[in-house]
C-alpha cells in the first residue's frame, strides 16, 4: 500500500516492483545502472518511488531491445563460437 509524505505518494521497492511486473533484483540492477536520477528514502533508509520513478520503470520494463544476427559461416548452420565434439 502506497504511504503519502507531506501531500506525495510514494511506493516502497516490492510495490514498485508489483507495479512494473519485475522482479527486485531487477530493479536493484537497474537503480545501480542508473535508470532513475534520483533515488528517495524514508527514514529508515528504505528505498522509496514516487509515481515518476514508476513511469520511467514501466517503460524501461516494456521496452524491446532487437539484437543484430550475427552471420553466419556460408552453409554453416552452427552457432558462432561453438565447437563440434570429436567422434
Amino acid at each position: 500500500m502506497p504511504i503519502e509524505i507531506d501531500g506525495k505518494v510514494y511506493y516502497r521497492m516490492l510495490e514498485a516492483c508489483h507495479e512494473a511486473n519485475i522482479g527486485r533484483s531487477t530493479l536493484l540492477r537497474w537503480l545501480q545502472a542508473g535508470i532513475l536520477d534520483r533515488l528517495h528514502r524514508d527514514t529508515r533508509g528504505w528505498r522509496l518511488f514516487t509515481e515518476e520513478d514508476l513511469e520511467k520503470i514501466r517503460a524501461k520494463a516494456n521496452k524491446v531491445e532487437i539484437e543484430k544476427e550475427s552471420s553466419t559461416v556460408s552453409g554453416s548452420s552452427r552457432r558462432p563460437g561453438r565447437k563440434r565434439l570429436k567422434r
